[in-house]
Formats: C-alpha cells, structure tokens, sequence
C-alpha cells in the first residue's frame, strides 16, 4: 500500500482536496482489499471464501436522497419533474465538507471504466473509505490494463465516505444521507449509506445524461447473444428477472444490468454482475450460485450461519441481499462486452395483480407505450421502505436513474427498433393464479420456455389472441408449456375478482400516462390498455 503523494499524484487527488487523507491505497487488488477489510472489520469471510459485508441501516437505495446540480448548463437538458434539484452553491459546501471529514483517513481508489465500447467509453475514478466498497467497484466496472493506469484520466469522480453525515439545512439535502450528482464536471458525492448499490447506479446515471446526445440508447437492462450472433436485451427493474433469464447456458451474456445501444451494436456498460440472492439456489440459478462461493465475490447482507455457510433463504436483514462479481465468474460470459445489433427485445415486469400474461407480442408503438410506462412492481428491499411488492411504474425501467426527459430515450429506442427490425415481447414474471398474497409467482421454467421460444423465432408461429384489457398480441399455445397459464383469468378461482383487478390496472396505466400524451404520436396513444375493457 502506497503513502498519499507517492504515486499518481498529478492525476486528480491532490486537485480535488484529498491531499490531508492519512493514506491512499491505489487499484488495489483483490487480495489486497480482501486483507485490508478484514484488518478492518468492515467484512469477513465466507465458508467458500467469499466476502460477506453488512450495510446496517440501508440495505437498499435512497432514490429520495438522489439530487442533481442545477444550472443553466443543466436547466433545459435535466427531467427535474423526476430529479430533486441542489444548487452549486449547496454542492461545493457540501464537497468541502466531505473533503475536510476525510481528513486523516485511510482511503482506497479505483480507476475503472463505465462502458465496454471505446467510442462511448466513460473513465471513472472511485474514492471510498471503505475496502470492501472498492472491491464492490472493481467487480462491477471494467479494469483497464494495468499498464495504462499511470496515465489514467477520470471524466467521472466518486467520492463516497458512509461515515460522512450530510446536515440538510447547510447543505440543501433532505437527511443525513445524500447522493449529490454535479453531471457538468463529472462529480458525484455519496454519504450517509454503505449500501454498494450507490456506486454503480453513480456511474449509469452519468452515461444516461451523456449518451443520448451521441445517439446512443442507454438502458436499464440485461443483454446475451445467440451462437448465430442474435443478440437481445432485457428491460426491468431490480427483481424482475433481468439476471436471471439473461443466464442462459446456451447464450453468451452480455452482462445483467447496464448496457448502451449504438451505431456498432450493444456494450455493456459495466464487467461485473449485482445479483438478487434472496432464495437463490443451485437448481434454479446454477451460474449465478457458483459465482457465490468464489474468492473475489462480495455478498451484501446475506446472512450466515455459525459455520459461516450463506443461508440465501433468510431475509432477516433484507429482501434485497446481493452477490456481486465479475463477469468472467460466469462460465459464458463475453469476453468484450460486446454484440451485435439486438434481433429481441424484452420487457420484463412484475405484475403484482396478477393481470397480465407470462408473454405478449407487442408492436412497435405498443413497445413504445410500454416503455415509457414502465409498469412493475418493486420488490422487497430494493428501495428503503419498501417492505412488500407494490405496484409502480417507472419509466424507461429506471425512471431513477434517469437524469433526461423519457421521451427522449423512448423516441431513440422507437428509432432503433424500426431500423433494425427489432422483435419485442412482454414478459410478466410476477404473479398468476391472483395477485401478490394470494397468487403464487411465475413459475420460472415456464417463464424460461417461452423465452427460448421467443427468441429461436418459433414464438412467432404460434396462434395468439388480442388480449381483452391491454390489446396486445398473447399466445394461444406453446409446446411445452401449461396452456392454461397462458390466459390469465382461467387461473383465477373468482373470474369477476379477475376482471375488477384488470380494470383497476388499466385505469392506472392510462392515468400514469397522462404526463406523456402531449410527447408522443397519435399511434403511441392509441397503444394504450382499456378500449376493449371500458367496451363490456
């Protein structure tokens, strides 16, 4: 481990007021970080040799802690309906004071880089005062060459100090915890949270602002590819399945999270993986299992019992417990990053009220309209205070990590999808048979055989059905697949307990989409749910 001031020093600490830290660690790998959060006591080690770490109070995102730095650079460019505004003068107040609560302690930095296509590609450096954050870090972003990093140059600084408490009358936040994002200069500043979660969603909020002005699609979505090179992509919230469903053993994967649709094709974002691990189990996830049990993974808040064995079946600390690694973990993983031009794409939702199919065919404009709406259910943990599944809708499948207006994205996926011919389904990977309490969940195998189906292409020549609610495209039949659970309503002991909660659900999908009506064309409206419903 390196003194402050004995290397790299040109490059960034100094200028930005660290220089009075005690020590400053640098790219540290993974037996180094391993030893210095043990000596630490921030973490300890797993019967497989794995890190376990405890975030204590925040075991999910503070999406309401989230702000973004206002000014007329970003005045006209940032969604403020959906971002919380700071001004400058509340930002460097609250910079000098994180740099000043730095003073004396140990730090460790990371200089990785968001985006696996060089053209777009976004040089990150990561300050933390915790070990095991910066290990969280490297899994999740790609590692430059280690030759390169004397001449490492960030576009984007994270500082993040857990131990830092934000006063929200000097510094214009709403607690004690911030996410302070000045997307000008490339600074974001967390405080007042272990949760590892912070950092990477850091990174993709700064790509969602820069992107679209290069015509590149950001998404929050997980990506593979065929053996033939028919790549796809997966749009969801955390819990939906965009991990899960992108671990195939018979494709290639991308990456599980973050990714970025250009001119050369798709790139994921990041080189690692965040995976959900409440209930996760060698049969239903074997890769993913695996990855568990490797030295270099970081479990967060998964429980351990007295022979420090991982109990994934205990939600005693959150629902949102997570394992995350690098991609290489994962048996087939690309090696790039990198893929062609998406022939599928999925939207994968949790239906909380047990309404909509496991598969529906959409057209371009109802891709659109489902796009913008971005209904799901946020599960358990992911948000502090979230204790159960409630529905939502998010936009774009990550309205929080969206600094731009949706349609902006939306109108540059509608662009993508018609130039390339794209394919989309609908995947409902929350609840049948009722909703969340009485219904059970989607049952995976099925969920994973009309995936195959949907993108081998045999989809496609299936007999479908206009589905009476939302007037999309559902399958009649599908080999190897329960007929029945293909029409929702026949699950369902009480088909009028059915039919009230379908229209309940599609009164909130056309009242959620009032905001976008003025934004979109007439063909986008007229995807919207309820014409044959509010016909009966």
């Amino acid at each position: 481990m390196e003194e402050f001031g004995a290397h790299n020093t040109s490059n960034g600490i100094a200028t930005i007021g660290l220089g009075n830290a005690a020590r400053v660690n640098y790219n540290l790998n993974e037996s180094e970080l391993y030893e210095a959060a043990l000596r630490g006591g921030e973490a300890e080690l797993t019967v497989d040799g794995a890190l376990r770490a405890v975030t204590g109070q925040h075991t999910g995102r503070s999406p309401k802690d989230k702000f973004v730095v206002r000014t007329a650079e970003t005045e006209d460019k940032i969604w403020w309906d959906n971002n919380k505004p700071i001004s400058l003068e509340h930002f460097e107040l609250l910079r000098q004071d994180m740099l000043a609560h730095a003073s004396g302690k140990t730090l460790y930095v990371q200089d990785l880089i968001g985006g696996a296509d060089r053209d777009y590609a976004l040089p990150t450096r990561v300050i933390t005062e915790l070990a095991w954050h910066a290990l969280f870090i490297r899994n999740l972003l790609i590692r430059p060459d280690r030759s390169t990093l004397s001449s490492f140059q960030q576009k984007l600084t994270i500082i993040n100090l857990p131990s830092f408490k934000a006063d929200p009358a000097r510094h214009g936040c709403r607690t004690e915890t911030v996410i302070a994002c000045d997307l000008t200069r490339g600074i974001i500043l967390i405080g007042g949270t272990s949760y590892a979660g912070e950092n990477k969603k850091s990174v993709f909020t700064v790509l969602n602002y820069l992107l679209p002005e290069k015509r590149v699609m950001p998404m929050h979505c997980s990506a593979n590819v065929g053996p033939d090179g028919d790549a796809a992509v997966f749009f969801g919230l955390s819990g939906t399945g965009k991990t899960t469903l992108s671990a195939d053993p018979n494709r290639t994967l991308i990456g599980d999270d973050e990714h970025g649709w250009g001119e050369n094709g798709i790139f994921n974002f990041e080189g690692g993986c965040y995976a959900k691990a409440i209930r996760l189990s060698a049969e239903a996830e074997p890769e993913i299992y695996a990855a568990t049990r490797r030295f270099g993974t970081v479990l967060e808040n998964v429980v351990l019992d007295e022979n420090r064995v991982p109990n994934f079946d205990d939600a005693s600390l959150t629902e949102n417990t997570r394992s995350a690694y690098p991609l290489h973990f994962i048996p087939n993983a690309s090696e790039t990053g990198l893929a062609p031009h998406p022939k599928t794409i999925i939207m994968l939702t949790a239906d909380a009220f047990g309404v909509m199919p496991p598969i529906a065919k959409l057209t371009p404009e109802q891709a659109m309209y489902h796009f913008l709406s971005g209904y799901t259910a946020k599960v358990a943990g992911t948000e502090k205070g979230v204790t159960e599944p409630e529905a939502t809708f998010s936009t774009c499948f990550g309205a929080p990590f969206m600094p731009r207006h949706p349609t902006e994205y939306g109108n540059l996926l509608r662009d993508l999808i018609a130039h390339h011919g794209v394919d989309c389904w609908l995947v409902n990977t929350g609840w049948t048979g009722g909703a969340y309490g009485t219904g059970r969940r989607m049952p995976i195998k099925a969920t994973r055989a009309l995936l195959t189906a949907a993108l081998n292409g045999e989809l496609k020549k299936a007999d479908f059905r206009t589905d009476a609610n939302f007037g999309f495209a559902v399958p009649v039949a599908v080999p190897g697949v329960d007929t029945s659970i293909l029409d929702p309503r026949s699950t369902w002991s009480d088909g009028a307990a059915y039919d009230a909660q379908a229209k309940k659900l599609v009164n909130m999908f056309i009242s959620n989409f009032t905001k976008f009506e003025n934004h979109v064309d007439s063909k986008v409206r007229d995807a919207a749910p309820g014409v044959l419903a509010a016909a009966e």
